[in-house]
């Protein structure tokens, strides 16, 4: 038992570099994919809250009274 512990500690030993390698890999792509993550939440979550903010704005209308206008072209039609 004791044997094939040793040789396991010498088989880990000899590849421990490409062990490391393998491991700060796979950190480096967790991070970069959490950090894509939460940039993607943030700017979902801000489009959101500008895109409510500006739906919920009044809009502004403007009435015009044509009355005037208008007599004015009847009178000068009747005066024809």
């Amino acid at each position: 038992m004791s044997q094939e512990k040793v040789d396991r500690y010498k088989a880990q030993k000899a590849n421990r570099k490409e062990i490391m390698k393998k491991e700060k890999r796979m950190k480096r792509i967790r991070n970069t994919v959490a950090c894509l993550a939460i940039v993607g939440l943030a700017g979902w979550v801000g489009y959101s809250a500008w895109s409510s903010y500006v739906n919920n704005q009044p809009v502004e209308s403007a009435e015009i009274d044509y009355t005037a206008m208008s007599n004015y072209l009847s009178e000068m039609y009747a005066s024809e």
